[in-house]
């Protein structure tokens, strides 16, 4: 499923026109921390934890040392935050039912 089938379902579930659709997908997930809720949560260093469905939360990769691929070169990969989801009971229960 895609942003537009997204959007789509959530028109028809919840009698939405698809641009009020539009904007409530908008508010949720869009990646700019301006206008996403989780994303503005993730930015804040707060978790988004959804019952059931799961948590998204903001997890650390330390600094480590790489290879340039065209060269070899080594090279220093600064240490960052990324984004990361773990399902919940609920979601990995209704998937391998």
């Amino acid at each position: 499923m895609n942003k537009q089938e997204l959007i789509d379902a959530v028109a028809a579930k919840t009698n939405l026109t698809p641009g009020e659709a539009k904007k409530a997908v908008d508010a949720i997930f869009s990646p700019k921390s301006t206008q996403g809720l989780i994303a503005s949560a993730l930015s804040s260093g707060d978790k988004v934890i959804l019952a059931g469905f799961g948590t998204f939360e903001t997890r650390d990769r330390k600094a480590r040392t790489g290879r340039n691929p065209k060269t070899g070169e080594a090279i220093q990969i600064a240490a960052r935050k990324y984004p990361g989801f773990h399902p919940g009971k609920t979601l990995k229960d209704e998937i391998n039912a």
